[in-house]
């Protein structure tokens, strides 16, 4: 059985280098390319690849949020996530929002196909340096960090894209314009948010998803 999968890069050379990699073999199919998070969104809703293989720094949306707003409209779908990250905020947030696999850039060709099959099929993958270190946090009882990440527990991943967007400085309409909502709906998320978090203003929310490590998944960048 051959799969389609969609690249989302928003550096050419990147997918060419990942395409040459697939067209070796007769598994995978790149059935279409996407530079930034809501391109990738839109070509999902049209064509439904069965694979998405992104990068997790992307502009408008990175690969955490559009892995969200993906599985939204194709529950379905498996997604690869790509990262020159190794530290567990990134790790954690992408397979909380759902991403199947999270791989190094740095891995070898070897390493990908093998993650794209484990995926495609239906498992999951960790690089091995990513697995490794968060069995070292496991062992060691990192208890300070689960706490801390706990806070965000009680938000939806809708709330956690809403929040990271109000941490970043955006405003309720430029938010509303990345995720394609209406802007009354952000002021609602936001008024459900401080509710849930216990906070009583934006400086509030900014402050808890800093101490929360939100933010230190790589910056996003507002939608053209």
């Amino acid at each position: 059985m051959q799969f389609g999968v969609l690249l989302v890069d928003d550096h050419k050379i990147m997918r060419d280098g990942i395409k040459a990699i697939l067209s070796r073999g007769e598994e995978f199919r790149v059935v279409g390319e996407a530079e930034s998070g809501p391109d990738a969104v839109q070509f999902v809703k049209l064509h439904r690849p069965d694979v998405v293989l992104m990068d997790i720094g992307l502009p408008g949306l990175n690969g955490v949020e559009t892995t969200v707003e993906i599985l939204r409209f194709h529950p379905d779908c498996k997604i690869v996530i790509l990262s020159m990250y190794d530290d567990e905020n990134h790790v954690v947030g992408a397979i909380r929002s759902g991403a199947r696999a999270f791989i190094l850039k740095k891995a070898s060709d070897s390493d990908l196909l093998e993650a794209l099959r484990m995926v495609a099929r239906g498992g999951a993958y960790l690089s091995p340096q990513v697995s490794d270190r968060l069995l070292s946090r496991i062992q060691k009882g990192d208890l300070e960090s689960r706490q801390a990440s706990s806070a965000l527990d009680v938000l939806s991943p809708r709330e956690l894209q809403v929040l990271r967007l109000v941490a970043d400085g955006k405003t309720s309409k430029e938010i509303a314009v990345i995720l394609d909502l209406r802007e009354q709906t952000v002021r609602s998320y936001r008024k459900t948010m401080m509710k849930k978090l216990g906070v009583n203003n934006v400086a509030g929310l900014t402050q808890l998803a800093l101490s929360t490590g939100l933010t230190q998944l790589p910056k996003m960048q507002a939608a053209e």
